[in-house]
């Protein structure tokens, strides 16, 4: 576990590449914010996390009566504390963005999309 990445993995690289064609600025997993979001824009106010399937859990139910008893629990925290900081940083005023990785994969400008969305309607 030591080797899982926890920024600059391929799926966030490839959404901020797609991003910066748009001439979009941002930070990056800021730490005064909860969760570290991979991605603010804090004038909009606008929090963006790019969730791989397995370590957040993409249809956790379904599946998870594969894992040891030591992976549910790993993964169920981190279900939970996502919860929790998608709700610590709705009460900041912040719109909360989710982007699976298996969506990036699917349909990378759809996601994009969503967040341009969200940028207008913040303005």
């Amino acid at each position: 576990m030591s080797r899982i990445r926890g920024k600059d993995t391929k799926p966030e690289l490839a959404l901020a590449e797609r991003m910066a064609l748009k001439g979009w600025v941002w930070e990056s997993h800021t730490r005064d914010l909860p969760g570290r979001p991979d991605f603010v824009f804090r004038e909009q106010k606008v929090a963006i996390f790019v969730d791989g399937d397995f370590w957040h859990g993409w249809q956790f139910s379904t599946w998870s009566h594969k894992l040891s008893a030591a992976w549910k629990t790993k993964i169920s925290a981190n279900r939970l504390r996502d919860r929790r900081n998608r709700r610590a940083l709705r009460a900041l005023g912040y719109r909360v963005i989710r982007v699976w990785e298996h969506q990036l994969k699917r349909d990378a400008t759809r996601c994009v999309r969503r967040i341009a969305v969200a940028l207008r309607e913040a303005a």
